[in-house]
Order: C-alpha cells, then structure tokens, then sequence
C-alpha cells in the first residue's frame, strides 16, 4: 500500500466515524459544541413554551405601560370620586 492511499483510507475511516459518532450522540439526545465534545440538545418543546411565555409577558407589559402612561381618563374618574367622597 502506498502512503497516498494510505492517507486516503485514514481519511475515509475518521471520516465515517465521525458521521456514526454524530448519529450515536443525536440518537441519545446529545449535541457537540465547537470541540466535538457532547453537550446535552436543547429542549425545543420547553424552548417554544418560554417563547409563548415571553410574548405573552411582553403583552402584559405593554398593557400596564398604556395603563401607567395613558391613564388620564382613570385618574380623572379617581379624582372625581375623591371629589364626591369629601363632599
């Protein structure tokens, strides 16, 4: 064998074992990180969840904000019923 071939068939088996070590690890719910080393694979079921968790957190937000900022017409209503309470 020559050392061309050689390097060609070393080529090819780290090649193929670097594809079955990917199916294994994705197989037990591993991802690699930029090393190659396992790391466990994101939860895309809880990651959607915090997603819906989140817009809705954001909607609420931005309720209270028009609640704190736009408002006028509520605080004249409290000062109105202040008003007929100290009467």
């Amino acid at each position: 064998m020559s050392f061309w071939t050689a390097i060609v068939v070393l080529a090819l088996i780290w090649g193929i074992t670097s594809v079955l070590r990917v199916r294994h690890h994705e197989r037990l719910g591993f991802a690699t990180d930029e090393d190659g080393n396992p790391i466990p694979a994101p939860d895309r079921e809880r990651a959607a969840e915090l997603q819906r968790e989140v817009a809705e957190l954001r909607e609420r937000v931005r309720v209270l904000e028009r609640i704190a900022t736009d408002d006028t017409h509520g605080r004249r209503l409290s000062d109105q019923i202040d008003r007929l309470r100290d009467e």
